[in-house]
Order: C-alpha cells, then sequence, then structure tokens
C-alpha cells in the first residue's frame, strides 16, 4: 500500500469534498449578497441608508444645514404637500 493507491482507495473523495465546502461558502457570501445572510440586521450598520426619508425629512435636513433659504422650503413644501 504505497502512496500510489492513496487515490484509488476513495480517498479522492476529500478533496472534492473540500472543494464543494468552499464553493458553498463562496456562494453563501458573494452570492446571495450580505443583505440575506444569515443573521444579519442592516438596521445595526452604522453606515447604511435604506432610502427610507421621506421627501419632507430630506427637504427639512436641507434647511437646518442652511443649503435652502426659507422662501426655497415654503415653495417646495407646498409642492410636496
Amino acid at each position: 500500500m504505497g502512496p500510489g493507491l492513496f487515490w484509488y482507495g476513495g480517498m479522492w473523495i476529500f478533496p472534492v469534498i473540500g472543494i464543494i465546502v468552499i464553493l458553498f461558502v463562496v456562494y453563501l457570501v458573494f452570492g446571495r449578497g450580505i443583505s440575506r445572510a444569515p443573521g444579519y440586521d442592516s438596521t445595526y450598520c452604522p453606515g447604511a441608508n435604506s432610502g427610507a426619508d421621506s421627501a419632507l425629512d430630506i427637504l427639512r435636513t436641507r434647511y437646518a444645514k442652511g443649503e435652502i433659504t426659507k422662501a426655497e422650503y415654503d415653495s417646495i413644501r407646498k409642492d410636496l404637500l
């Protein structure tokens, strides 16, 4: 039973199983996307913004930052409502 018999005795299956496991892990991480990974919750990600801000929220934020004037704020708010 020399080294040449290693592959003929069924030991070839271990590298094949290893490759399948690696491909499965790569699929879980990259194929499905991080947002659908088990245990992932986007609400705890500090940089994530799901785009749930309404137009009025954005308008109020821009006004608070001083990007628009009171007249512009009133005009846009009137258009939105």
